[in-house]
């Protein structure tokens, strides 16, 4: 009897029915919500899964890479407790930046990556860590294992972006970058992040 392949019946929400990925912390799957092309932020709706207009951008600022979130991570109590700066973290899926030579300009698309890193941002008081990844099989990147093996000028940009993306005139900023970090502390974010999912929502 020929064997039917495995499927999903109907569409599974992109936080809570994805796969994490096939090798946590280290190989882990993104779902994009934003492409470098996108002038507008989206966001995931968390009670239906599909994309939402969180709001067009102020600024002329772009992600310089793809932006999205690993499924089945929930920033919690012990994604803050690995912070300098506070003991909260903002209670969202774990933010992932996946690098990719060659233009993806979909979103809503799940890839593959390989951590290598992060920043660690606060945003009004709770931290809001960017983990950064590579695409696994990409041509150009996907040997890469660590931050340090990406430019520094790309890690400027991230870094630029995300200080400045909540920009509002006459607003106080309440984001700021605190460190950027290596694979080794990216991972340790990663499974906090898991752990906090597992004790939030169940196995």
């Amino acid at each position: 009897m020929k064997e039917i392949p495995q499927f999903y019946r109907w569409r599974p929400h992109p936080w809570h029915g994805l796969e994490i990925g096939p090798d946590p912390p280290i190989i882990v799957n993104a779902y994009i919500e934003i492409s470098p092309f996108d002038l507008v932020k989206y966001e995931v709706d968390k009670v239906t899964g599909y994309l939402r207009v969180d709001r067009p951008q102020r600024t002329s600022s772009v992600p310089p890479t793809l932006y999205g979130f690993i499924p089945r991570t929930y920033c919690g109590k012990r994604v803050g407790a690995l912070s300098e700066k506070t003991d909260n973290a903002d209670g969202d899926p774990l933010d992932i930046c996946v690098v990719s030579e060659r233009p993806i300009t979909r979103s809503e698309v799940i890839l593959e990556t390989r951590v290598v890193g992060g920043i660690h941002m606060i945003d009004g008081g709770e931290a809001d860590d960017k983990i950064i990844a590579v695409l696994v099989n990409d041509n150009f990147w996907g040997e890469v294992v660590d931050i340090s093996d990406l430019p520094k000028r790309l890690i400027e940009r991230l870094q630029h972006y995300f200080s400045t993306y909540k920009l509002i005139p006459d607003r106080q900023v309440e984001t700021s970058i605190e460190r950027v970090y290596d694979s080794a502390f990216a991972m340790q974010v990663v499974e906090a992040a898991i752990k906090d999912y597992e004790e939030m929502y169940g196995g």
